[in-house]
């Protein structure tokens, strides 16, 4: 029998790792799986800005608990999987979303800096979906990615922008995403991005305050920029039964900001 549509969209009783997790896109995307159900494991590099998200979650009857871990290094990386494990015994979802970014102009830019926006943005990624996957996923033959590229991995720079290490990183987590969801199809695993547009965000402050919120909503389509539920219907498709058949793909969430600007 053919389940409905709540029931494909339902997460009660998955439990979710969600990197990047304490403010901005990625408590979005934390808050959007907790409102399906799933118990949520939150993680940055900040203790206090962690429980101050999963008392805001709670307070809203969402089950959230949180691990202090950076994702730039190996032995974070493999602790904050060994104790999510430990605490949740599987992890159904996982959300890479800590990221980096640096702005400088390609022949300046600091090698040490682009070391940062790689090791966090791609190697990162690599490194926590490998260890999950491995220790919960692959074996029990069920699992979902969701990695968190951006439309700057679609594009060039705007001559605003000056962030060639950051552009490039998307650009990567976005092959990323298509050539694990190819091979680990066969392991039930789905892997799929989410590209967002132009979000009000402490990543994005310095970008908007130089060009402008105004003139950065003006250039897309539907004139205006996201908001703070504008990635959760995506979310929870990519991360719930309803996407259970999407596997290898990203999708932009911009307003049509890169349909103008990919021609």
């Amino acid at each position: 029998m053919s389940r409905s549509i709540q029931q494909l969209f339902d997460l009660r009783g998955k439990t979710a790792l969600v990197t990047g997790g304490s403010r901005g896109l990625g408590l979005q995307l934390a808050r959007a799986l907790g409102e399906a159900g799933a118990t949520l494991m939150l993680s940055s590099r900040k203790a206090q800005d962690l429980e101050q998200a999963a008392t805001a979650l709670k307070s809203d009857g969402i089950e959230a608990h949180w691990i202090a871990a950076d994702c730039a290094q190996d032995a974070e990386i493999n602790r904050l999987a060994d104790e999510t494990l430990a605490q949740f015994g599987r992890v159904d979802i996982l959300v890479n979303n800590a990221g980096a970014s640096w702005g400088a102009p390609a022949e300046d830019h600091p090698v040490e800096a682009w070391d940062k926006v790689m090791n966090l943005n791609v190697r990162g990624y690599f490194l926590l979906s490998q260890r999950i996957a491995k220790q919960s996923m692959i074996a029990r033959r069920s699992g979902r990615i969701i990695n968190v590229a951006s439309i700057a991995g679609l594009n060039g720079n705007t001559p605003a922008m000056n962030t060639i290490a950051y552009n490039t990183s998307k650009g990567a987590v976005i092959n990323f995403t298509r050539t694990l969801g190819a091979e680990w199809g066969k392991y039930n695993i789905t892997v799929n991005a989410i590209c967002p547009g132009f979000f009000p965000s402490k990543m994005t402050a310095g970008l908007m305050a130089t060009i402008g919120e105004d003139r950065l909503a003006a250039a897309a389509p539907l004139q205006r920029l996201g908001d703070d539920e504008d990635l959760k219907g995506l979310c929870v498709l990519f991360a719930s039964d309803a996407g259970k058949h999407i596997t290898g793909q990203w999708l932009a969430v911009d307003g049509g900001a890169s349909v103008v600007s990919c021609g």
